[in-house]
């Protein structure tokens, strides 16, 4: 199968969701010389379901053979190439303070299928600096890093404020994948994809179930008092 055909299987939401899982399983146990490996061990490895892993799975045709399991590298391979990470993606970086900065200067990118191309900022005091091999350039030369008809992902890493404009002038040059990693919502017109990341709203939920646990501790604690 092409990578065309299997960008156009049809994987469910849920599964696509799941497969970075199940790659970095896989990473772990190549960085472990692990050639093949079951079902469960690889379910256990991801937090999935053995029952939810081989379904997943079976969504890219790769159904693996009793008694052995599944082959690491082809494995590796077949959700690689699934998610489109056989080649390198160009992903553009709008807003170079810290956390735009710390994206930058992330080595995994490379090691992902991802190469950042291109670091932009609205602030004059900034443009121009240079972050490893990039140089910062200004917002109104976004439209030149945009190669047309070139598929790239736009990463907006900007205050809250600015993040719906900054959005808009990257579906205006081309982009048609954004991470978004302001916090606030930001909206994109039907065919572009997008994609947040908020980390406040992360630890919240991690607060939730910490209180939760509290609670109960708590509660355990006063029967055995009483």
């Amino acid at each position: 199968m092409s990578v065309d055909q299997a960008a156009k299987r049809d994987i469910p939401d849920a599964t696509v969701a799941r497969l970075p899982g199940y790659l970095r399983a896989l990473g772990q146990l190549t960085a472990q010389d692990v050639l093949s490996v079951s079902s469960e061990e690889l379910a256990y490895s991801a937090g999935v379901s053995s029952a939810k892993l081989r379904k997943d799975l079976s969504h890219l045709g790769s159904y693996g053979v009793r008694g052995v399991g599944y082959d690491v590298a082809h494995l590796t391979y077949q959700i690689s190439r699934a998610l489109g990470l056989t080649h390198d993606w160009p992903v553009i970086i709008v807003g170079m303070g810290n956390l735009g900065r710390a994206l930058a200067s992330y080595g995994g990118f490379a090691t992902k299928g991802f190469k950042v191309v291109a670091l932009l900022d609205r602030d004059p005091q900034l443009v121009g600096d240079r972050l490893d091999d990039l140089t910062i350039q200004p917002m109104d030369e976004l439209a030149d890093v945009v190669t047309p008809g070139e598929a790239c992902i736009g990463v907006v890493a900007t205050p809250a404020a600015s993040a719906q404009d900054v959005a808009d002038l990257l579906v205006t040059a081309g982009v048609s994948s954004i991470l978004n990693f302001a916090a606030t919502a930001i909206q994109v017109p039907e065919g572009v994809h997008m994609r947040k990341v908020d980390l406040s709203t992360e630890l919240q939920i991690l607060a939730f179930h910490e209180q939760q646990r509290s609670g109960a501790v708590s509660d355990e604690l006063l029967e055995e008092i009483g």
